[in-house]
Order: structure tokens, then C-alpha cells, then sequence
């Protein structure tokens, strides 16, 4: 059976489709495109970066096991201007209008998933680290490890291409 007239436009505009979700799907999940977010583990304390634009406020941050999803803390409302930009220490509660009473676990997982939804939409950006890799690297003051080495704040900044940006 040939297809003809509106048939064959019918099927190009199926196959454009499906090509057009195949290549989003796989650019999503390919990890050179990925945006990096950063993080150091001291002593006692977790802080991470984000990346924002000057125009972002981070409106919630989850921490989950990321081996078993299960939600290790939440904080929302970040009250200093670097956590409204994206630097902020997990499980410091003082640091965020509403934060869950869950302590910092005294072994964490083996995968952190930190993840941030900005203040007044649901776009938002968020990682994977592995704990063990981050302990072990050795991060300069004021950087943040990435997987793709150490980096700071301005340099996990520039990922996003914000307006006024050139």
C-alpha cells in the first residue's frame, strides 16, 4: 500500500517527531552536556554550589540517597544572599526558613543527589556525588569539586547563559 498527499506528510511529521524526542532524550541523558554542580566535604559540614544566574533565587533544596531515593533532607527559603545564589551547607538548618529536623546522617550514602528547584517556577538544577570520590579529592580553598575537577563558584556560574550574558 503507497501512501500519498497527506499521507506521506503524515508519516515525515511521525518520524520528525520521534527523531526530535530521541535526540532531546539522549542529549539529556549525555553526560559531556550535563551542568555541573559542585560540592566539598569537610569535617563535619556538606556545602554545595549550585549554578545560578544574578537573576535566580533558590527556592528549595532536596538531599536524597541517590542509590536508594530516599529523601535525607529538605530546607526551603534559603535567608543569605549566597544560598538565595546557590552556596549553601546541607543540613545547616539556622541558614533557611523551613528546614526538616533531620539531622546529618552520621555515614552518608555512597551517592548524594542534591538537587535545587529556584524561587517561583519549578525549573531547577541538581547532581550526583559520589562521596567517596569527593573525599578524596583534594579541592582548593574556595572551589568546589565537579566531575570535572575542582571549580568555583564563578566557573559553575558561567555554565548557564543568562540574559545579559554575551
Amino acid at each position: 500500500m503507497a501512501l500519498r498527499g497527506g499521507g506521506s506528510i503524515f508519516v515525515l511529521a511521525i518520524l520528525a517527531a520521534m527523531g526530535t524526542w530521541v535526540y532531546g532524550a539522549y542529549s539529556m541523558s549525555d553526560p559531556t552536556t550535563a551542568i555541573l554542580a559542585g560540592i566539598r566535604i569537610g569535617d563535619s559540614r556538606i556545602s554545595v554550589k549550585m549554578p545560578t544566574c544574578q537573576t535566580d533565587t533558590v527556592g528549595t533544596i532536596e538531599v536524597y540517597n541517590s542509590d536508594s531515593a530516599k529523601l535525607l533532607w529538605r530546607a526551603s527559603g534559603p535567608k543569605t544572599p549566597a544560598g538565595k545564589r546557590g552556596s549553601f551547607t546541607l543540613w545547616k538548618a539556622e541558614d533557611f526558613h523551613q528546614a526538616s529536623p533531620i539531622t546529618q546522617p552520621t555515614t552518608l550514602p555512597a551517592n548524594l543527589d542534591v538537587s535545587v528547584t529556584f524561587a517561583g517556577g519549578e525549573d531547577g538544577t541538581g547532581d550526583v556525588f559520589n562521596v567517596r570520590t569527593v573525599k578524596a579529592a583534594r579541592i582548593p580553598d574556595e572551589q568546589y569539586w565537579t566531575r570535572d575537577g575542582a571549580r568555583s563558584a564563578t566557573q559553575i556560574d558561567a555554565q548557564f547563559k543568562c540574559n545579559g550574558d554575551e
